[in-house]
C-alpha cells in the first residue's frame, strides 16, 4: 500500500521534528550545566585569570605548614568528639543549654573535618578536580562557619528568651530547643550551597573572587554580611541578658532576709558564670575569624591580581581554624563541672580519687571538686533544689521559689 505524496510529507516532517522536541533549550542548558561541573579545564581557567597558577603552591606538595595545619585539624577533632561523648554520657548535661552547646561543639568538629579534606585537597591536588568537588570543598567550610555562627545566635536566643519570660526549661519546652537547631543547620545549608546551584561566576571572570576563584565577589560579600549581623544580633542580645539579670537581682533582692538574699545571689551567678563562657566563646570566635572577614571584604573591593595579601588566605584560614581548636578549652577551664565529666571520661583512675575528688596534683583549674558555697547552692536553704549552671532544672521548691514563684513558673 503506497503513501500519498501528502501523508510523505506528512510523516516526514513529523519525523523530522522529533529531535527538535528532545533538544529543547531548558535540556539543552541543564545538560551544558552539568558538563561544565565536570570540565577541570573550567577550574584551570579561573584559577590562571585570578593569578593563583603563578604561585608555587599548586606545583610543590604539602608543605610544613600545611602539616601543622592538618595536625590542629586532627587535634580539633579528638577534642570536640570528647565534649560530645562527656554531654552523651553525663545526665547532668541532658539539658536543652547543654544541647545547644553540643549543637556549637558537633559544628566546630565538623568544621575539623571540613577543614583536613581542604588541605588534603589543596595545591597540586586543586587543579585535579572538577568544578563540582571544588564546590564542595570550598561549601563544606562555609556550612560548617556558617553552623557555628548560628549555633552561636541559637544559643543566645534561648538565653534571651529564658531571662525575658523568666520560665526555665521543662520537657514540654524542649522543642523551641531543637526547633533552633534544626533552624541553625537549615539556614547552614542554604548558604553553603548557593554557589553550586548558580551563584558563582563561571562564565564571568570578571566577578571572581581572587581567594575563592569559582565564587562570585557578591556571594562573599553577602555571607560576610550575614554572618556580621549575625554577630551584631548575638551581642546585642547578651547585652540585654547581661542588663535583665542584674536588674532583677537589685529589685529581687530588697527586703529579703540575709539568706534568702544569699540564695538569690547564688542562682544569679550561675547565670552569669553560664553567659561569661558564651560570652568568652563569642569572643574567641570573632577575635579567630574577623581577619579572614576583613580579608574577604579586602577580596570584593580589590581589582583582581592588584592585592598580594589576597594570596596569603591560607594563613588567615589557619588563624580562624583555632576557634574550634580553643572552644573546647574553654568549656573546660570556665565549668567545673564540664571538668570533672572529661577528667573522669579521659582518666579517671589516675585523676580522680574514688570518691569522684580530684586528685591534688598541683594544677588548680584541675581542682574541680565541689566548696561548699557550691554544695549550698545545690541544695538552697535547707531544700531539694538542684540548680546547674545552665540555669534550666529545678526540682523541688525552695524558700526563693516560694517568695517569687513567677521566677520559677513553668
Amino acid at each position: 500500500m503506497e503513501m500519498s505524496p501528502s501523508a510523505n510529507v506528512l510523516w516526514t516532517s513529523s519525523n523530522t521534528s522529533t529531535p527538535d522536541l528532545l533538544t529543547t533549550p531548558a535540556s539543552t542548558s541543564c545538560l551544558h550545566f552539568f558538563l561544565e561541573y565536570q570540565d577541570n579545564a573550567v577550574l584551570v581557567k579561573h584559577y590562571n585569570y585570578t593569578g593563583k597558577l603563578q604561585r608555587d603552591r599548586y606545583r610543590e606538595g604539602l608543605k610544613p605548614e600545611g602539616i601543622a595545619f592538618l595536625v590542629v585539624c586532627l587535634l580539633i577533632v579528638l577534642e570536640n568528639a570528647v565534649v560530645l561523648l562527656a554531654i552523651w554520657r553525663n545526665k547532668k548535661f541532658h539539658l536543652p543549654m547543654y544541647y545547644l552547646l553540643g549543637n556549637l561543639t558537633l559544628s566546630d568538629l565538623l568544621a575539623g573535618i571540613t577543614y583536613m579534606a581542604n588541605i588534603i585537597m589543596s595545591g597540586p591536588n586543586t587543579l585535579k578536580l572538577t568544578p563540582l568537588l571544588w564546590f564542595l570543598r570550598e561549601g563544606g567550610v562555609f556550612l560548617t562557619l556558617a553552623a557555628s555562627v548560628i549555633s552561636l545566635l541559637a544559643i543566645a536566643i534561648e538565653r534571651h528568651v529564658t531571662m525575658v519570660t523568666m520560665r526555665p526549661y521543662h520537657g514540654a519546652k524542649k522543642g523551641r530547643m531543637w526547633a533552633l537547631i534544626a533552624a541553625s543547620w537549615a539556614l547552614a545549608v542554604f548558604l553553603g550551597v548557593l554557589p553550586i546551584l548558580g551563584w558563582n561566576c563561571m562564565h564571568q571572570l570578571d566577578r571572581c573572587s581572587t581567594v575563592l576563584p569559582l565564587y562570585a565577589r557578591s556571594y562573599i560579600l553577602f555571607c560576610v554580611s550575614v554572618f556580621m549581623a549575625v554577630l551584631l544580633a548575638i551581642v546585642v542580645l547578651y547585652a540585654r541578658v547581661f542588663h535583665i539579670v542584674r536588674a532583677n537581682t537589685k529589685r529581687q533582692g530588697l527586703g529579703l532576709s540575709s539568706s534568702l538574699r544569699k540564695g538569690l545571689a547564688r542562682k544569679s551567678q550561675k547565670y552569669i558564670a553560664l553567659l561569661k563562657t558564651v560570652t568568652i566563646v563569642l569572643g574567641v570566635f570573632i577575635a579567630c575569624w574577623l581577619p579572614l572577614f576583613l580579608l574577604l571584604l579586602l577580596d570584593f573591593f580589590c581589582p583582581t591580581r592588584s592585592c598580594k595579601l589576597l594570596y596569603k588566605a591560607d594563613y588567615f584560614l589557619g588563624v580562624a581554624m583555632v576557634n574550634s581548636l580553643l572552644n573546647p578549652i574553654i568549656y573546660t577551664l570556665t565549668s567545673k563541672d564540664m571538668r570533672r565529666a572529661i577528667l573522669r571520661l579521659l582518666c579517671r583512675p589516675c585523676l580522680m580519687t574514688r570518691d569522684g575528688q580530684v586528685k591534688k596534683i598541683g594544677m588548680p583549674f584541675l581542682e574541680c571538686s565541689f566548696s561548699k558555697t557550691e554544695v549550698a547552692t545545690q541544695k538552697l536553704e535547707g531544700g531539694a533544689e538542684t540548680t546547674v549552671s545552665s540555669g534550666n532544672n529545678v526540682t523541688t521548691p525552695s524558700p526563693i521559689k516560694a517568695h517569687y514563684p513567677k521566677l520559677f513558673k513553668s
